[in-house]
């Protein structure tokens, strides 16, 4: 017997790819029609509601689910966004979906657990009220709840903290090594314990510090996921390679110029910042890095949201921007997994989802044992 999952803001489904075949779907929502086409193209998506979820009813979501999944819209709350936090259009979706789960509790349906995932700026965003404003929802509906902050670097070679709130009903009594006494460096920052202090009486009570072993880290690196010749973006002429190392500082052209002579086959990431020149005006940089880690996939607006892929090759350097499915590949998405035909569409699809193998850990390390189920039982079932 399987587990049961609502998905809301479900994207092209990447937390149902990372919940894995010991879970059934049995609701799923997005508003964006091209997300949703993904999301049909993997999942058949018999269950998938294409609308707003403030427009989502109880009697859309059957049965009582172990899980309801909310990777809510994250522009508000992220450092780039205006800072309108749970107020805005697009954050503010958490209510709706809210409203959706307290309706079920009307009923005595509310999911067992809770997943919210987002940006790190929820921690601070409107000085922490808006953490709080979700801590003390939680804890009025009923539910105990932690959370922690997770790079998926651990995992994938894509530099990507995100918070995740964990919460689950009260009549549900945490595993042995669920909980802890106290903050982890591993998986509470500075940030997170602050916006803890700042949560409210309730909402403290109904706290828990959420604890989970320390994953086996990502042996995989950027050059494991490269295209040799991707079929949606171009590698550059040598004049605009040329012309884009022209934009680098000394000490990036020299790390580019020991790489050429080290033989060896490097592959990095190049991203173009603005910085303050020697005559104190702001000047465009383009900076190399080689750590084998991309940074943080964003949707591709233009500029430094779209990341520059450069592989060296003995004296041999190549540019181009990240192919989608290199894309997908950093958000932990199988190569089976289908993307949309045009590039914008698949780079924005996997950037502006959860990565899989996140979803799987929480899944397997906390979800599961919490709801009494191991993955071996999963299996069986």
């Amino acid at each position: 017997m399987t587990l049961t999952f609502y998905e809301f803001f479900a994207g092209g489904g990447m937390a149902r790819a990372g919940l894995g075949a010991g879970w059934t779907c049995a609701f799923a929502n997005d508003l964006s029609p091209k997300k949703a086409a993904a999301y049909r193209a993997n999942w058949g998506g018999e269950e998938l509601f294409l609308g707003d979820v403030h427009d989502v009813t109880s009697a859309m979501l059957p049965g009582r689910a172990d899980l309801a999944w909310g990777s809510f819209p994250c522009q508000d709350l992220s450092l780039a966004g205006r800072g309108a936090g749970l107020s805005g259009a697009r954050s503010g979706a958490f209510w709706g979906f809210w409203a959706a789960i307290l309706a079920l509790r009307r009923e005595e349906r509310a999911p067992k657990t809770l997943v919210l995932e987002n940006v790190c700026g929820t921690l601070t965003s409107h000085g922490g009220q808006d953490f709080a404003a979700i801590g003390s929802a939680l804890a009025e509906a009923g539910y105990r709840f932690g959370a922690m902050v997770v790079d998926a670097a651990l995992f994938v070679p894509q530099s990507r903290p995100r918070l995740f709130i964990l919460a689950f009903a009260r009549d549900v009594v945490p595993p042995e090594g669920f909980v802890s006494h106290s903050p982890s460096a591993l998986w509470h920052p500075k940030a997170l314990v602050a916006a803890h202090a700042r949560l409210g009486a309730e909402a403290r009570k109904a706290w828990v510090w959420i604890t989970a072993p320390a994953p086996r880290r990502n042996v995989a690196t950027l050059a494991d996921i490269v295209e040799d010749e991707p079929a949606d973006v171009r590698w550059r002429s040598a004049p605009e390679t040329e012309a884009l190392l022209a934009m680098m500082a000394p000490l990036h052209r020299a790390r580019i110029a020991a790489a050429c002579l080290s033989g060896e086959r490097r592959v990095g990431t190049v991203y173009k910042r603005m910085r303050i020149g020697p005559d104190g005006r702001k000047i465009q940089r383009a900076e190399a890095r080689f750590d084998g880690i991309a940074g943080c996939l964003r949707t591709p607006a233009g500029g430094s949201s779209r990341q520059t892929l450069i592989v060296i090759d003995g004296a041999a350097v190549r540019t181009r921007l990240m192919s989608a499915r290199e894309a997908a590949r950093l958000m932990g998405l199988p190569d089976d997994y289908q993307l949309p035909a045009n590039y914008n569409d698949g780079y924005r699809l996997a950037g502006d989802g959860v990565a899989a193998p996140v979803v799987r850990f929480l899944a397997e390390h906390l979800i599961e044992p919490l709801l009494g189920r191991d993955a071996l039982a999963l299996k069986a079932g």
